[in-house]
């Protein structure tokens, strides 16, 4: 499976001298196409450090990343914006969706920042949207949608512009059970489509069971990996679960 994502040797330091704190330390890490990987780890392991790394939200201390081949080590700021509309998804615990659009229009946004609008756009969104089994709420507003079916709307999102890769921190830890196996199917899936990554971070291990791979992050440093055993897939997300949930 080719690298989606190489980061090597990264590290990320805050503050000087006794205050300093290695929030990732000398870390090497693959994120691969056609894979759902696992980073877990406690609180304060780094994890959602390393994730903004990935995502060229946050630069390194020091160390190298490459996304989809690309060096990020020297660019600006504005190719560090064009890599992630190009190459990168993002899928967080709060759901970020603007409250004033429908779910249509808030996938819409993310082809908005690219260029893409008018008939196209919206077929695309309306797409993406049944995918996660939502066709039914083209026209909602947030607060008019459960828990569960307002991380689909961001998912559909993360999606909508075919990114190669798909970030997600803690996407499950707002929802019940039920529907965070439902969010987790759906990202499995997108593992499957056009060769996409997926890296979850994640401290519950309810979701090991959808990963191809679980990376272990302690103190900044990745102690070990682990490959489960194939698990009994949901691939359908109109199937994966059910799209109401008990928190809001």
């Amino acid at each position: 499976m080719s690298a989606a994502i190489e980061a090597t040797r990264v590290c990320k330091l805050y503050g000087h001298g006794p205050t300093r704190v290695e929030a990732v330390r000398a870390l090497d890490l693959v994120v691969r196409a056609r894979e759902l990987t696992v980073l877990v780890g406690p609180s304060g392991s780094g994890k959602t450090t390393l994730l903004s790394i990935l995502g060229c939200m946050l630069t390194p201390t020091s160390g190298t990343v490459r996304v989809c081949g690309v060096p990020t080590g020297d660019a600006r700021p504005e190719a560090l914006a064009a890599i992630r509309r190009q190459h990168i998804g993002f899928v967080f615990q709060s759901y970020h969706l603007f409250s004033t659009l429908t779910a249509a229009e808030n996938v819409q946004l993310a082809l908005d920042i690219r260029g893409e609008r008018g008939a196209g756009a919206i077929a695309k969104s309306a797409a993406v949207l049944a995918d996660v089994g939502l066709s039914a709420k083209l026209k909602s507003f947030p607060r008019e949608l459960s828990g569960g079916e307002q991380q689909r709307v961001a998912i559909a999102r993360a999606l909508v512009a075919d990114p190669s890769v798909i970030l997600a921190d803690e996407p499950t830890a707002a929802l019940d059970s039920e529907n965070g196996r439902a969010i987790m199917a759906i990202l499995s899936s997108a593992t499957k489509q056009r060769g996409r990554a997926v890296l979850v971070v994640t401290h519950d291990a309810r979701l090991f069971r959808f990963a191809d791979r679980i990376v272990h992050i302690e103190d900044g440093a990745i102690t070990h990996e682990e490959r489960p055993p194939p698990p009994e897939r949901v691939t359908n997300a109109q199937g994966a679960g059910p799209q109401t949930a008990t928190n809001p």
